[in-house]
């Protein structure tokens, strides 16, 4: 598809809009406002895919390599058919065909970082006074595809923060944390495209994921190399298809055969709600307790039904024993552990629990804390993140939005701005050029800057007239991250 498609309707035929003699428009990629308590930075990534995959790849392919005659009939095929009678026009998307190139500015701050509400992620403007329709041309294409990776992305640092203040508080193994936030989302997003991006942005945090592809993500537009670094890792697993093949009167040799002959050594994580948790917990696994304990390896028990912060910690109102102490300490109470200086107990390594079903912030810190008040490591549990955090969200989550705010018409520099007065601030935006600054590790926005001013600050060309200039490495990006 011609990727000048990939644009809401209206668009189209915004280049005679603007005032005659218009040559320039400058435009940022803003978050305006958390709609998450308790988040008031977002995390930056995605830009440098876009570029590499829109702005190069795809117009390479589609557009500028295909003959421009057929390129032209099937855009002006397209509109006529789409808007009736019309003047768009298609001397402007020859004109783009003969040049070779997208002649635009991409300035942007390092993927990966922190940015405070209402400062830019990058700024964009036109490098050619006659393709000046261009900038706000790609807002619909570049707001589908950038504002996921960093809405997931923010959302996976906020778990990793939290994980990590348990672990430090309560665990030997805070390290284990990379671990711990496990991504299965890839079935509930809104298509492939989706779920590889959110996938990708939840491995700057973590290092556990079921999403395949998000690796070659990474490796295709983030110079990642898993043979060299670890990328993206998961282990061996079963699904109820299986554990239902196995019967229900067979269940315990379902059990035994995967601990033990399948999977003698290593981690293998077992569904264990197929039918009877309790059971499982208190009678299969109490009869498996010594193979269990001599492997090299871990057994990881896995419900994904009922509520996971009284599943793992224990239902306080439960009907039996088992409901009211909870998958962890049932684990305890067959397996023992240690418990370590802190004070707090450690399952021995060959057992633990993972849970992946339903699991959002507010639950995960639950679990986090109910564990400890029972005197439990956070880290004796792995938590499955999936679509209920990851697809839960719009690009209002954080009030994405790419707007215009200086222009020049015949040669003369124009401030613009919005601030509806029907507004609550949401909507209001800066005005003219823009310099980001940096003090004390905080990003501030200055607007109505000159142009020699808008050259300094944190703000660094990443792209320009067809050619990537900054090719950020996930290595680079998980360090800021994480940092």
């Amino acid at each position: 598809m011609n990727p000048l498609l990939l644009t809401d309707g209206y668009k189209t035929d915004h280049r005679r809009q603007y005032p005659d003699n218009t040559t320039l428009v400058y435009s940022n990629w803003t978050p305006r406002k958390s709609r998450i308590e308790g988040i008031e930075e977002v995390v930056f990534f995605g830009l440098q895919y876009f570029i590499k995959k829109y702005i190069i790849e795809e117009f390479e392919r589609s557009f500028f390599s295909r003959p421009k005659d057929e390129v032209v009939a099937r855009y002006a095929r397209r509109i006529n058919n789409y808007l009736g009678e019309n003047n768009v026009g298609t001397a402007h998307i020859a004109a783009l065909h003969d040049l070779g190139y997208i002649p635009m500015v991409f300035k942007a701050l390092p993927e990966g970082t922190a940015v405070p509400m209402r400062v830019p992620m990058f700024t964009m403007y036109n490098t050619l006074p006659e393709f000046f329709w261009l900038t706000n041309y790609f807002e619909t294409l570049l707001s589908a595809v950038v504002w996921l990776p960093c809405t997931s992305a923010t959302l996976a640092k906020r778990y990793r923060t939290l994980l990590d203040a348990y672990a430090a508080e309560t665990s030997s193994v805070p390290e284990f944390v990379s671990w711990q936030g496990h991504d299965f989302s890839m079935r509930g997003m809104g298509g492939i495209d989706a779920a590889i991006t959110s996938a990708a942005a939840h491995l700057l945090s973590f290092t556990g994921t079921d999403t395949i592809p998000a690796i070659d993500f990474l490796e295709e537009y983030y110079n990642a190399n898993s043979d060299t670094e670890l990328v993206g890792g998961s282990v061996a697993a079963t699904e109820h298809s299986v554990m239902c093949m196995g019967t229900t009167e067979g269940e315990f040799e379902t059990f035994k055969r995967l601990i033990c002959d399948i999977y003698p050594k290593g981690i293998v994580s077992i569904v264990s709600d197929t039918w009877d948790l309790w059971k499982v917990l208190t009678d299969y696994l109490p009869r498996l307790k010594d193979t269990i304990a001599a492997r090299n390896g871990k057994v990881v028990i896995r419900p994904d039904s009922g509520d996971p912060v009284d599943i793992l910690c224990g239902n306080p109102n439960g009907t039996t024993e088992a409901e009211r102490k909870g998958v962890v300490e049932l684990l305890w109470d067959t397996f023992g552990g240690s418990t370590n200086s802190k004070g707090y107990k450690e399952l021995i390594p060959q057992i633990g629990a993972i849970y992946g079903d339903s699991i959002n912030v507010d639950r995960a810190t639950r679990i986090c804390e109910r564990l400890k008040q029972k005197g439990f490591a956070s880290t004796n549990v792995v938590l499955g993140i999936g679509s209920y955090t990851y697809q839960y969200n719009t690009r209002d989550t954080f009030g994405f939005a790419m707007k215009a705010t200086y222009g020049e018409v015949n040669g003369e520099g124009r401030e613009i701005f919005k601030d509806p007065v029907t507004d609550d601030g949401t909507k209001k935006s800066a005005k003219g050029l823009m310099k980001i600054v940096k003090e004390n590790n905080t990003y501030t926005l200055i607007d109505q800057v000159s142009w020699d001013e808008e050259n300094t600050g944190e703000l660094k060309e990443v792209f320009r007239d067809g050619k990537l200039l900054i090719d950020q490495s996930l290595a680079e990006i998980r360090a800021k991250v994480l940092g």
